[in-house]
């Protein structure tokens, strides 16, 4: 191995190592909630927000043909202080699903669920919105999470 080699070997590895440690910053130091994809949970055809307690909500959203189906239309309301465990999935394409001001990024993929958690402490009007293009109307996909 020559010298070059060895430098961009070097390098390689030492980026994979800080990409590494700032996912176990973000995850410990700043508290992030790590998405994760649930490949046995059971799927589910139509969107839904409830109650599962105290301050404590569940967002089953489904990504379809350039909207967000939450089951309250594409807005969902919630009380300042609350926890929604967000579990995503897809009809038709890969969509993504990203709520503004939060670390919330997710892929919502056909036959998969994926999965993360946020606590809304500041009130406010949160969007969200599909960063996968999806095909014509793409820019029409949009829903918000309005915290009261």
């Amino acid at each position: 191995m020559d010298l070059f080699e060895k430098r961009a070997m070097a390098l390689g590895l030492s980026l994979v190592m800080m990409f590494f440690g700032l996912v176990v910053y973000a995850a410990k130091g700043l508290q992030a909630e790590l998405p994760t994809c649930l490949p046995n949970a059971r799927l589910f055809q139509n969107g839904r927000v409830v109650e599962v307690g105290p301050n404590r909500y569940q967002v089953d959203a489904v990504a379809f043909m350039w909207s967000f189906d939450m089951g309250q239309g594409n807005t969902i309301r919630i009380p300042r202080g609350a926890t929604v465990d967000f579990y995503v999935t897809s009809r038709d394409v890969m969509h993504g699903y990203h709520i503004d001001k939060t670390l919330v990024n997710l892929m919502a993929i056909p036959g998969a669920v994926t999965y993360t958690r946020v606590k809304f402490d500041r009130a406010g009007e949160y969007q969200i919105v599909c960063h996968e293009y999806c095909g014509l109307g793409h820019q029409n996909m949009a829903g918000k999470v309005i915290v009261e």
